[in-house]
């Protein structure tokens, strides 16, 4: 079993910045990728940012592209998200998520049944 934390939500005030974290841990586990999702409660998580493991290639979603970034630190475990210029709209609860192994020429990070795990959330506010 693998767990994830994540931390560093929190109130910020439009324009500002905040740093999320994402620490994976557990018995003899994998990593393929880790990535951010967002929620509202009562509608769809969607997708926010991932970034495989080995190579570290990234992905964004358009509503983010140029203001979040994502990195990581495998000697941890651990994923980061980096979110600046942020806007009232980015307010969410945010998740981050663990996939074990290479899923086939169809995966794309983007997709909530690609992940293998989750975490607790963290809410982002961002007021106006």
């Amino acid at each position: 079993q693998v767990q994830l934390v994540e931390s560093g939500g929190g109130l910020v005030q439009a324009g500002g910045s905040l740093r999320l974290s994402c620490a994976a841990s557990g018995r003899s586990f994998s990593i393929y990728a880790m990535g951010w999702f967002r929620q509202t409660p009562g509608k769809e998580r969607e997708f926010v940012s991932t970034i495989n493991w080995i190579g570290g290639r990234t992905s964004y979603a358009d509503s983010v592209k140029g203001r979040f970034t994502i990195s990581r630190d495998s000697a941890k475990n651990t994923v980061y998200l980096q979110m600046n210029s942020l806007k009232p709209e980015d307010t969410d609860i945010y998740y981050c998520g663990l996939v074990k192994a290479y899923r086939g020429s169809t995966y794309s990070g983007t997709g909530i049944d690609e992940y293998d795990y989750w975490g607790q959330g963290t809410q982002v506010t961002v007021s106006s």
